[in-house]
């Protein structure tokens, strides 16, 4: 059940990226390799997620020796080296007894993966998100950015917003006053914009 929600999420997201885009195809949007880069997963299966399509089904343990081999191979030194097996260890605080045992067993300690996590500036869950949960997540950046552009009050309708109207909390005239707020914070930076490419047309006659 956990994991058709996580589908679901990852199904609406892709679906209000799309329409806020205005484009057909989602890899006009979306780069592949940037979000498996992101978050762990191979872009094969990236692409099968964007597709609609489903992962296949592994262990916690599995997906974590996965994503330390995935971390490994992608992320390098500052000369452009891997990192070795001692000096991720070495981040992560622990031995490279240990380390070895966690790519065999894929197994570590949450306080341990956090830590690495933090060293090689992982988004959070990297290692045990599955895979359409992971994605989603690194999807709601790019989300963001399309809404704001196609709809400047966007950002206004939060979770927490639309619970409170939903409760009866925030009246219509309040939900109405928050918009026309939003208006009149907005309305000189467009027309600051609208005139600046005025001023570049004029120039360019």
């Amino acid at each position: 059940m956990a994991a058709d929600d996580a589908y679901a999420r990852l199904a609406g997201t892709l679906e209000r990226i799309q329409r806020a885009s205005g484009r057909a195809e989602l890899s006009e949007v979306l780069d592949s390799a940037h979000l498996s880069y992101e978050t762990g997963i191979p872009e094969t299966v990236v692409l099968t997620l964007l597709a609609g399509g489903r992962a296949v089904d592994i262990s916690v343990a599995e997906r974590v020796r996965q994503r330390l081999d995935f971390l490994r191979e992608t992320r390098r030194r500052a000369d452009g080296k891997r990192y070795a097996l001692e000096e991720i260890a070495a981040a992560a605080g622990v031995t490279r007894q240990t380390m070895s045992e966690w790519r065999k067993k894929g197994i570590p300690g949450l306080e341990s993966a956090d830590r690495l996590r933090r060293f090689f500036s992982l988004p959070p869950g990297f290692f045990f998100a599955d895979e359409p949960e992971a994605l989603d997540e690194a999807l709601q950046q790019r989300l963001q950015e399309l809404e704001s552009r196609s709809d400047p009050f966007a950002e206004l309708r939060t979770p927490e917003i639309l619970r409170l109207a939903a409760r009866g909390l925030l009246s219509p005239t309040g939900v109405q006053a928050m918009a026309q707020w939003a208006e009149a914070v907005t309305r000189p930076v467009a027309q600051s914009v609208h005139k600046g490419g005025r001023g570049g047309e004029g120039l360019a006659s």
